[in-house]
């Protein structure tokens, strides 16, 4: 199978990212934005200001904001929020992504229906062939060139290779894995637990706290995807522990800077109102919650965020009730 053309669905900073990567690694790439004045802006000077500030895009990539060029894709990646991936989809329609690779490449679960996005996919475009990429990754890396390694899960192994080495370049390296289950539950979760480990930062609780909070995310994270089906041997790659805990311990990830500013006592709608894009783990930690729920899985740390989320207490008394659980031995669930 060829795969020379690529459709990169969204132009935001990931999307504009990953579709220089694409660029990088030999193919044509379009690049479907809403706006058409953002498209004619990319096209005259191959930059998305608005998102990636001064890098400069390859002129590999060509932006559009319609759907017309869909069909002559032969890889699409759907780089829309998790919250639009199902409004996204019906406006494309099935025809148009049958028999194709669409890479799945927001982390979250929809809310409402608890559904991962391979599931939307499954549902709306029942034809398509679904793939996720999840990873530790930053937009202003890859799309500067800088090295990153993320991991491409797909339910048919050889398809995952065959994408992987069709987006592989020069400083970007996707790794095949075949367990899309677990690596769309690690992408999703591990925001939700970057706003946790966020805010005890910003209530400087240290970083011992920090690092305790991470390792039992792993911990309760591992439980979830094993009683969801997904593969507990996944979480100690690239989608899990990579993505954790890059995701946990960097500014740069908007959940963990969210994070931050609660722990410093910041309102989610004062954070809102100064122009800052809501990170996914506001939306994902109750469709999370449930999920833990329906899955009889013990998730105090999921727990916590949402009462931090919904602000019914501070993360410092939040911090001291995990403290006070009845002690077990480690790794007793």
């Amino acid at each position: 199978m060829s795969f020379v053309r690529v459709q990169v669905i969204g132009g935001g900073a990931w999307g504009t990212a990953l579709a220089q990567a694409a660029a990088n690694a030999g193919r044509a790439v379009t690049l479907v934005v809403r706006d058409p004045a953002l498209a004619e802006a990319i096209n005259s000077t191959h930059r998305n200001e608005a998102y990636l500030g001064d890098q400069a895009l390859s002129a590999n990539i060509t932006a559009r904001a319609d759907y017309q060029s869909l069909f002559e894709a032969d890889i699409v990646l759907m780089v829309v929020p998790a919250q639009v991936t199902r409004h996204t989809l019906q406006a494309i329609g099935p025809e148009a992504l049958a028999g194709k690779p669409v890479v799945l490449c927001a982390k979250g679960f929809e809310a409402g229906t608890l559904d991962r996005q391979s599931q939307i996919v499954g549902e709306l475009a029942p034809k398509a062939l679904p793939l996720v990429l999840s990873g530790p990754s930053f937009a202003v890396d890859v799309a500067a060139g800088r090295p990153t390694a993320v991991t491409l899960a797909g339910a048919d192994i050889a398809l995952a290779e065959q994408v992987a080495a069709a987006l592989a370049g020069p400083s970007f390296r996707p790794y095949a894995a075949a367990d899309l289950v677990g690596v769309e539950l690690a992408g999703g979760l591990k925001n939700v637990y970057a706003l946790a480990c966020g805010a005890v930062e910003g209530a400087g609780l240290g970083l011992s706290a920090r690092s305790a909070l991470l390792a039992r995310a792993f911990a309760e994270m591992s439980r979830l995807v094993d009683k969801m089906g997904g593969q507990t041997g996944t979480l100690t790659g690239l989608a899990g522990l990579g993505d954790l805990t890059l995701s946990c311990t960097s500014e740069q990830s908007r959940n963990y800077w969210y994070g931050v500013q609660l722990g410093r006592g910041r309102k989610l709608a004062e954070i809102e109102a100064d122009g800052h894009r809501l990170a996914e783990g506001v939306k994902t930690a109750p469709a999370a919650l449930a999920l833990a729920q329906k899955y009889d899985v013990d998730a105090p740390l999921i727990a916590a965020v949402n009462m931090l989320l919904a602000e019914k207490v501070r993360i410092d008394a939040i911090v001291a009730g995990l403290m006070a659980r009845p002690l077990k031995r480690e790794g007793e669930n």
